[in-house]
């Protein structure tokens, strides 16, 4: 099948209305507190370790642990947010982020930690699709990608943010403090929510859900581009949650490093990967506006990194030096992020928008699934590696193959310029109805 199609249709683009880039900066935020809640046990690996006397399997469990629920709970709330305002869905999320942080503060068991970080791991399952969905109602289709990338970006800063202020709390308190840090910053982000947040006004998704022509679920899910989305994105989040679990044990138990040096050189890939997310939505919307179809806007510009990615990673085990180890693993499993600037906008080309919030939670259900696996692969793969160093390279090398397999099915299965007019039989969807009068920003 031939990569050309309908460009973007040409004519008045719809507005942005006023207000749009402040939600999407509070939604930013929120991200950058999803991933500061989501670093800190991989941040505090070796004391956790060492406090809790746990094997490299155990801990393997405690970061697959985060996603025992995640999934389940990215679903649910999908389907709630078809019918239920982002608004209001976002604020409870936060909370339960927040309260499920305070347990850890005092001397804990490994029980216990399990147990908040299963709770905390439900609470954060939807919390991208769901963001997404919001902010997809305040900016039409064409630009969409930039937002996203935005959005995107909150999980980089919130690790580039969060390691050196956890990471000093860690070194000169506790590991506790660092959790009850967290607690705290997830209340004030509540506090903004409650003040600044509002719901979208381009789309009213329960009036859509009365007038808009739907599309089975059965033809949303089996279409190859959704197919192509989670596919192409497990294989990115393996490399995440890796990175979310096991980068600083790695640092420091397999190349040397200190817990104090840790703290700087743990924001290194995140810094990488900021720059990939950022570089990538600009450069999507640019290709649209220029005419690209959008199998080449962000089916094919998603896609490549990974494979580029994963080839960068299969060599590290072949190179000498603590250094340029760490050179091809930031760059290596920086260049993921691609991909998740592009796939929401993909399927939202051609999901009904009173059935997106269901879709995209769907998506991201699906795809974190690999966050189960691929910790517990690296624990148990240096459980029974001859020494660490061994049983890391090992493990990279698994996810290396994981992202290129990824990658090559992505580019396989992402054409979403076509899937549109293939699952409403080449009927245009129509625009969205306003909810009130907006401007331009």
């Amino acid at each position: 099948m031939s990569a050309q199609g309908t460009p973007i249709a040409a004519g008045k683009a719809t507005q942005t209305p006023k207000g749009a880039w402040t939600v999407t900066f509070l939604l930013f935020l929120f991200m950058v507190v999803n991933f500061g809640d989501k670093i800190v046990v991989g941040l505090a690996a070796v004391p956790i370790m060492t406090d809790l006397k746990l094997e490299p399997a155990q801990f393997g469990l405690l970061g697959s642990s985060f996603f025992f629920l995640f999934s389940i709970s990215a679903i649910v709330v999908g389907f709630i947010v078809n019918k239920v305002a982002t608004r209001y869905v976002l604020l409870t999320l936060a909370v339960i982020w927040a309260l499920a942080q305070f347990p850890m503060v005092g001397t804990v068991s490994f029980s216990t930690l399990l147990i908040c970080r299963i709770v905390l791991g439900a609470g954060e399952g939807p919390a991208a699709s769901v963001a997404t969905h919001a902010i997809y109602k305040w900016f039409p289709d064409e630009k969409r990608t930039l937002p996203t990338a935005v959005l995107t970006q909150g999980s980089a800063f919130g690790v580039i943010l969060a390691v050196p202020a956890l990471n000093w709390v860690i070194v000169n308190h506790s590991w506790h403090y660092a959790f009850g840090a967290l607690g705290i910053v997830g209340l004030i982000w509540v506090c903004a929510w409650l003040a600044l947040g509002q719901e979208g006004p381009l789309e009213d998704t329960q009036a859509l859900a009365a007038t808009e022509p739907k599309i089975s679920y059965f033809r949303l899910l089996t279409s190859r581009t959704f197919l192509g989305c989670v596919l192409a994105t497990f294989g990115a989040y393996w490399a995440l949650s890796l990175g979310l679990t096991w980068f600083t044990a790695f640092i420091i138990t397999g190349l040397g490093f200190s817990q104090q040096q840790a703290g700087f050189i743990s924001i290194l890939p995140w810094v990488f990967g900021a720059t990939v997310v950022i570089l990538t939505g600009w450069v999507s919307q640019v290709m649209m506006v220029r005419g690209y179809t959008t199998r080449i806007s962000r089916g094919v510009l998603g896609s490549v990194p990974l494979v580029i990615g994963g080839l960068i990673l299969a060599a590290m085990p072949h190179v000498s030096g603590a250094g340029l180890q760490l050179t091809l693993l930031v760059i290596g499993s920086g260049l993921c992020g691609a991909i998740y600037v592009v796939c929401p906008p993909m399927l939202g080309e051609f999901t009904p928008a009173s059935q997106r919030g269901a879709v995209i939670a769907i998506y991201g259900a699906l795809y974190t699934f690999s966050g189960i696996i691929a910790p517990n692969v690296m624990g148990a793969v240096i459980q029974r590696a001859g020494n660490m160093l061994d049983g890391y390279m090992t493990g990279f090398t698994i996810n290396a193959v994981i992202m290129i397999s990824s990658g090559v099915i992505g580019l396989l299965l992402l054409w979403p310029n076509t899937e549109k007019a293939r699952l409403t039989g080449g009927a245009a969807r129509q625009p969205a109805p306003l909810k009130g009068a907006v401007s331009p920003t």
